[in-house]
């Protein structure tokens, strides 16, 4: 259990449910609440309070940026017993506006925390390649670039990203507690349809704006901008005067899942007959 938690979980007596939940980034200033900002804790606070008349916090497992979207962001609250997942799943899909939808709600441990126990987080990125990108339907949730990539190159950047590196520099400025060093356990690009690809990224941290950082740096060296040796020399030279390219628009962004521990369904040991004898 998280030190930082210990006082919450032991005055409140509450059940802890964990959502997983998806939302269109488009019309907030990211997930943290923000004075005077429509922010995705914010609203999620705010329908729990409707709910319970009590304020409840929301804690998300990621603070996706403003203008990125989630198809599996987790969060957890603590709620009375009388709140069990499936009714607070049909309630919270009653008063949430439209761009948020509560995929499952299920019971947490005292402990879980949504971002601290995480192992793994996967962001998707889509990069719209042809005209059709865009339309209406999908300019607001990808980078309509819709121009000639070289596409091998842009798969060979991706693959040189796999393994553990100091990331310093594609991240925003500001963030020296953090750390630098980051393990991408996969990196590659995918078919989207037929409107262009998509970056599947995994790695067990990501630094703020990372990933389109990369995404951008990744596309000028498609688009022939950059050679392809400046992606190795940014990794492993990040003090260098090499700079990455302008990161890439938060629109084509989701996070799309957290992994975490699986639980232990290990049976409890039985002490031999000797040891309960000492």
């Amino acid at each position: 259990m998280h030190p930082t938690y210990l006082s919450d979980v032991n005055a409140v007596k509450d059940n802890r449910l964990k959502l997983i939940l998806q939302y269109d980034g488009s019309a907030f200033h990211g997930w943290q609440i923000q004075p005077e900002e429509r922010t995705v804790q914010g609203e999620l606070e705010a329908a729990l309070e409707q709910l319970t008349s009590t304020h409840r916090p929301v804690i998300g497992s990621g603070r996706t940026d403003r203008g990125v979207h989630a198809t599996g962001q987790v969060a957890v609250a603590s709620l009375p017993d009388t709140w069990q997942p499936e009714k607070l799943e049909k309630a919270l899909s009653a008063v949430l506006p439209n761009d948020i939808w509560i995929k499952s709600v299920e019971p947490a441990s005292p402990g879980f925390h949504p971002r601290y126990d995480a192992v793994s987080r996967t962001y998707l990125y889509r990069l719209g390649l042809s005209a059709e990108a865009w339309s209406p339907f999908h300019r607001n949730w990808c980078w309509p670039f819709a121009k000639p990539l070289e596409t091998g190159l842009l798969e060979s950047a991706a693959g040189m990203i796999v393994g553990e590196y100091s990331f310093k520099a594609f991240r925003k400025s500001g963030q020296p507690e953090r750390g630098d060093r980051c393990t991408v356990h996969e990196s590659l690009w995918e078919p989207w349809e037929d409107l262009g690809l998509t970056l599947r990224i995994t790695a067990d941290r990501f630094l703020h704006h990372m990933v389109r950082y990369l995404v951008g740096t990744m596309v000028d060296i498609a688009g022939g901008k950059r050679p392809l040796e400046d992606l190795p020399s940014l990794l492993k030279e990040p003090e260098s005067d090499l700079r990455t390219s302008p990161p890439a628009p938060p629109t084509g962004l989701f996070l799309h899942h957290v992994t975490y521990p699986a639980p232990s369904s290990a049976p409890p040991s039985v002490p031999s007959p000797s040891s309960t004898n000492k």
